[in-house]
């Protein structure tokens, strides 16, 4: 096995890279030597260390669709993964009431966060970290952030936390019970079991009690949900559902936002806004203080809601319903879509087949022009609509010409 795996990471690394791997290898072995990490753990952890070719191929992965929230969120919040969430509160009452009692994170909250990071501790990876971030700091990409992770690793080994050839996680660098990276691991991660050492994979109080430091430290607020479902105004402005538009709540009660499930809707000191996960036909949430520092976590607003709703589920809540136009554009799609956009004089940037909030921006500006529901949602009759309209500008000669018309496979 291991022969074949050599044979395969030295036809994606030829022998000229290989060379460059080394020579990077031996000057970050004195560099890292410089700032203090013993010969024994570089020995441990670098001495027989190759490029893995799995890493490359997973970073440079990209999705062939995008991912509707209906979907993303029936593949994580699933039965199983309540009843599981349910039992594993059950069989660690005392030590999540414990985390809650310092940190003032709920236990269901802290539940949902191991369950989507690590389905409760069955699922923290298998690649060598020191491995898989020594590959990943030479590649060049994003070699700066992979070596500072690097040098973390190793630092961590080097206080006895962790042995090398024991620190297993995913294939960039996350570990434990809950996916810390080797920064935040030394940042935040906390013994408290009390035998002298952080273990995030074999022991659950150091892993829990370090995921309640760290959503304090990012400013969790004791007391407040993250997000709420919610009903909006038939009259409603669609514009005003953005993550970035912060109001105070007594702003939206005024306007007419509801509690989805008819009762009160919750008291926080801070701002809230509204979120549309998948544009207007979709679910609507509202979002406080502590959906921030889950996007802290985790810079997704899917995730933050996925959180949110096995946290709400986990507690004996129901779930909310699928809703939303049905479908996915594809990542060549959205490209096409950004270009049409931007031939049409709404620009995106470069269109690169990701939704960022340039392209956002652009699309709800073009929704507004045409009359459509400005929620700022690449759903399939949005790119629909946009195709027609660049088409018809194009017979029109509106562009230059011998400018090719976007297209992509439906």
């Amino acid at each position: 096995m291991r022969t074949a795996l050599l044979l395969a990471a030295w036809t994606v690394f030829p022998a000229h890279a290989q060379v460059a791997f080394d020579d990077w290898l031996a000057a970050f072995r004195q560099d890292a030597a410089a700032q203090g990490i013993s010969a024994a753990t570089l020995d441990a952890a670098l001495a027989d260390v190759k490029p893995v070719e799995r890493v490359i191929e997973l970073d440079r992965r990209q999705p062939e669709f995008l991912q509707t929230f209906s979907d993303y969120l029936a593949r994580r919040v699933t039965a199983t993964q309540v009843a599981r969430g349910q039992a594993a509160l059950s069989a660690n009452a005392g030590l999540f009431d414990a985390v809650d009692a310092q940190y003032g994170v709920p236990k269901t909250v802290l539940a949902a966060f191991w369950g989507l990071e690590t389905h409760y501790g069955a699922q923290m990876g298998g690649f060598n970290i020191p491995a898989s971030l020594a590959t990943l700091a030479h590649d060049g990409r994003r070699s700066a952030f992979f070596r500072r992770q690097l040098l973390d690793a190793l630092r961590i080994v080097d206080a006895g936390h962790v042995a090398a050839a024991d620190m297993k996680g995913s294939w960039a660098g996350a570990m434990g019970h809950m996916q810390f990276m080797p920064t935040t691991f030394r940042a935040y991660a906390r013994d408290a079991d009390g035998d002298g050492r952080i273990d995030l994979w074999g022991s659950l109080p150091d892993a829990l009690y370090s995921a309640g430091n760290y959503l304090r430290q990012a400013g969790w607020r004791s007391g407040e949900p993250i997000a709420v479902a919610v009903r909006l105004p038939q009259d409603f402005d669609w514009r005003r559902a953005r993550v970035a538009n912060r109001q105070p709540l007594a702003n939206w009660v005024a306007s007419g936002v509801t509690a989805a499930d008819g009762g009160a809707l919750p008291a926080v000191a801070g701002r809230a806004a509204i979120v549309l996960p998948q544009g207007w036909q979709g679910p609507a949430f509202m979002v406080f203080d502590n959906f921030d520092v889950v996007m802290q976590w985790n810079r997704s607003v899917n995730y933050a809601l996925a959180v949110a709703q096995l946290g709400e589920r986990l507690a004996g809540g129901a779930g909310i319903p699928a809703a939303g136009e049905p479908g996915a554009l594809s990542t060549a799609q959205l490209a096409a879509l950004q270009q049409a956009l931007t031939d049409l004089g709404f620009d995106t940037g470069t269109p690169d087949g990701l939704l960022g909030p340039l392209t956002q921006s652009a699309i709800r500006r073009y929704q507004v022009v045409h009359g459509l529901p400005a929620d700022g949602y690449p759903a399939p009759g949005v790119f629909a609509h946009v195709e027609q309209t660049h088409a018809a500008a194009r017979a029109e000669g509106r562009f230059a010409q011998g400018t090719p018309p976007p297209s992509a496979a439906h």
